[in-house]
């Protein structure tokens, strides 16, 4: 009589408790089953009970009693001495309370009760319904098995003693009978006759018995699940049904003539077109058998085994007509649709491109379409062949390209086969092959516009042209003197830096040797020139990549006497002598196996690769007085360079201008 189930009360059914001291929840609750019991004096007799409780609670202990009360607790049955030795509590812990009475008196008769405790103060319930016995010494005799049409004779008996011709009444299901003797005669039941019984005499009742009439299976027939259409692929249940007592206990398929199964159902789990046809069952139980009608499968079923077939087989250049069909098995007839992919094409069984091209290609199925479903075909690839198309160049790294880095040409293309060579050209030049070209150092020189020719086995295109703009510190820095008439004291003169950069120059800086501050900015450089003013100029270019400076020139005023001769020969002594020198030191230097950077001690010396005939002096670190000792060369000079031009023309009796030249290529 004990539950185990504990777990602490939510709070509002302890409010419950408090105010009312017995808890009322529809969770609380006992069920008797049956609620009335009618027995024979002397039987056995079981109270069906079942009780619940919200979860939280344990069940401490079950009663059972004859009185109903909520203000205290009730005289239990097991306690009882009239009930000692007849009582039997058997509840578990899954609920049951059901009760057992033995050797039933007369005095049993009346109401039971059953009432449950819980371990929390207050937590009681009783089923106010209870249980209804009664007891009689009157019963009804039945036959133990009455098979229809046979003639059955019911019996009213008692242990009492009678008075003489008693009367006896009879009653089925609550209806009084005409027989008034203590037996009542059925010549040839059937169902009709089904029902419960029971009889009376001198204020005693029976209980009821139930006559129940035996019979072969009647009215056998078979139903269909689901009802309705049948498709294909689904699953369908036959049932067979049958009036029979008792119940029929075998039961036969047939599909035709042909035995399928056995069991009250019988069930495709996948129909499909083959399982057509005329079903019926055989129901048998021990008096008898019958079989159903048929029932008639009619399949229907959805498109299966859809494809795709593509006319011409083979190959597909680009320009032709192609024509996809789909084929599928289907009941009914089906609706064709076409789709590229995901996205949809056109309907009907067969789908035409006229002129196929590139966009063309890819993956296609169809969709085969029925009222009871839908299934696609798989799919099938277009590949067209076609030239190289949408031919392109990149450039890595992309932004801005500073001489002296490494840069790839890289050449993509749309093209089926896939493109079998490419081909490079720097405007009508051809420079290479391969999908991609590098230039490893890149230099002033390979600035200009690019592109790749690609081909296959159907065409060949060109890309457009990508241009490589290569950006580059300020070189061949050079001056220029401009002038009008005759170099005079006094006169006006306009120095001009020249340059070669990318991008142009920001910066052009002048100075003049011996000062350690510009004397001017800008490309030019303007000043009236006076007798102190003479001197050498150079100027400076410079843009975000770097500088360089120029070679310097002499302007020079000498009381009317020409100094342009003597400039020119220390020069020239001074450069020979340079050249013995560094000789002499590359060949030292060759014995001991090193290198000779001779560069680094000319910083500031300007040499252009190809055209300087000789190079700038250090005029940030020599005064004028020791010019012609540091002139140098660096690239050797064919026997008709010339290192000055003396304009004739413009050298007045007091006044001497040296300018440098170039060599003339």
């Amino acid at each position: 009589m004990m539950m185990s189930l504990r777990l602490t009360p939510p709070l509002f059914l302890l409010f419950l408790l408090m105010i009312s001291g017995v808890v009322v929840s529809e969770d609380w609750d006992v069920y008797y089953t049956p609620k009335s019991i009618c027995a024979l004096k002397g039987s056995t007799v079981t109270m069906g009970c079942r009780y619940t409780y919200p979860a939280g609670y344990t069940v401490e202990r079950g009663i059972w009693s004859r009185e109903l009360v909520t203000d205290k607790e009730p005289p239990d049955l097991t306690s009882d001495p009239k009930y000692s030795g007849r009582v039997q509590y058997l509840g578990d812990t899954l609920r049951d309370c059901s009760l057992r009475l033995s050797d039933v008196r007369e005095e049993d008769q009346g109401k039971y009760y059953f009432r449950f405790i819980t371990t929390f103060a207050g937590g009681k319930f009783q089923g106010k319904d209870g249980v209804d016995l009664s007891v009689t010494e009157l019963e009804v005799e039945i036959p133990d098995r009455v098979f229809e049409g046979d003639a059955v004779t019911l019996t009213c008996k008692t242990r009492n003693r009678l008075s003489r011709n008693p009367t006896f009444s009879w009653y089925k299901s609550g209806r009084r009978l005409s027989s008034s003797t203590n037996l009542l005669r059925l010549p040839s039941v059937s169902q009709s006759d089904v029902g419960r019984y029971s009889c009376a005499v001198q204020d005693s009742q029976s209980c009821d018995v139930t006559l129940d009439v035996q019979y072969p299976p009647k009215r056998v027939s078979v139903s269909v699940s689901p009802p309705g259409d049948i498709v294909e692929g689904s699953s369908v249940t036959l049932t067979c049904s049958s009036d029979a007592k008792p119940p029929a206990q075998n039961y036969t398929w047939y599909k035709g003539t042909s035995s399928i199964g056995t069991g009250k159902t019988y069930t495709i789990n996948k129909t499909s077109s083959k399982d057509s046809g005329g079903y019926t069952c055989q129901a048998e139980n021990i008096h008898g058998l019958q079989s159903s009608t048929a029932a008639s499968l009619n399949v229907l079923y959805s498109p299966k085994r859809v494809s795709v077939s593509i006319s011409p087989s083979g190959e597909i250049v680009e320009g032709s007509s192609v024509t996809l069909t789909c084929s599928s098995d289907a009941n009914p007839p089906v609706e064709y649709s076409w789709f590229k992919g995901t996205s949809p094409k056109s309907n009907g069984k067969t789908y035409t491109i006229r002129k196929i091209s590139s966009k063309d290609r890819g993956e296609y199925k169809c969709k085969s379409r029925n009222q009871y479903g839908e299934k696609y075909s798989a799919e099938v690839t277009i590949k067209v062949l076609y030239p190289p198309k949408r031919v392109s160049v990149s450039i890595s790294p992309s932004g801005e390209i500073v001489e002296g880095s490494s840069v790839t040409l890289s050449c993509s293309s749309d093209a089926n086969p896939p493109v079998e060579s490419y081909n490079w050209y720097k405007g009508t030049s051809y420079i290479g092959t391969g999908q991609s070209y590098i230039i490893n150092t890149i230099s002033s020189k390979d600035s200009g516009d690019y592109k790749c020719k690609c081909s296959n086995q159907h065409g060949e295109k060109y890309s457009d042209g990508a241009t490589l703009n290569v950006l580059y510190a300020p070189k061949r820095v050079s001056v220029s003197i401009s002038r009008s008439g005759e170099i005079v004291e006094g006169s006006s003169v306009t120095l001009t830096c020249s340059s070669d950069a990318n991008p142009p120059v920001q910066n052009y800086t002048w100075y003049k040797v011996d000062e350690s501050s510009p004397v001017g900015s800008g490309q030019s450089y303007s000043f009236t020139l006076r007798f102190n003013s003479s001197g050498w100029f150079y100027c400076v270019a410079q843009n975000k990549y770097g500088n360089q400076t120029a070679a310097a020139v002499a302007l020079t005023l000498n009381g009317g006497t020409s100094v342009v001769l003597y400039v020119v020969l220390g020069v020239t002594v001074g450069c020979g002598c340079l050249f013995a020198i560094i000789g002499v030191l590359c060949m030292r230097r060759k014995r001991r196996g090193c290198s000779t950077d001779h560069t680094k001690s000319n910083e500031n010396i300007y040499c252009s690769p190809t055209e300087d005939t000789y190079t700038a002096l250090d005029l940030q670190t020599r005064s004028s007085k020791d010019m012609y000792d540091t002139l140098a060369t660096v690239h050797p000079s064919s026997p008709d360079d010339t290192y000055t031009a003396l304009d004739s023309k413009s050298i007045s009796p007091d006044y001497d201008t040296l300018t440098t030249a170039r060599k003339q290529q």
